[in-house]
């Protein structure tokens, strides 16, 4: 996985966020062993206790479980990755209305800019100069 970290919030909820993402697009597969909390810290650059609070975490939330010798799975619960990848869908899509808004645009004119972006940006000027 390519970690990134910001300052905007705290390490162990991006770990969540990415990990999440993970799951959704299915870089973590449904039913896969996730590799071990070590493995996992080392990979992202962290520290194993942030790692693992950011699993228990997901554990809370159902999306992963642990079997107490073999490891942390994905969960295979299809609609709980389900509704994990709308809650995050619907999230990316607050926080882009919130910055349109910001920008003056009012929500029909988002909607238009939108639909001609999905039609190959026809009527969009792209940064020409």
């Amino acid at each position: 996985m390519n970690w990134q970290f910001n300052a905007d919030a705290p390490i162990y909820a991006q770990l969540v966020r990415q990990i999440k993402l993970g799951i959704v697009s299915g870089a973590f597969p449904s039913g896969e062993r996730l590799p071990s909390v070590r493995d996992l810290a080392m990979e992202a650059e962290v520290n194993p206790n942030t790692m693992q609070r950011a699993l228990t975490e997901l554990e809370r939330d159902g999306l992963v479980y642990s079997q107490r010798t073999a490891g942390r799975f994905v969960t295979e619960d299809r609609q709980m990755i389900e509704d994990a990848k709308r809650t995050l869908a619907q999230t990316h899509i607050q926080s882009f209305l919130t910055a349109m808004t910001r920008l003056g645009y009012q929500q029909e004119e988002i909607l238009t800019l939108i639909r001609q972006e999905a039609a190959g940006g026809e009527g969009v000027q792209h940064g020409e100069s």
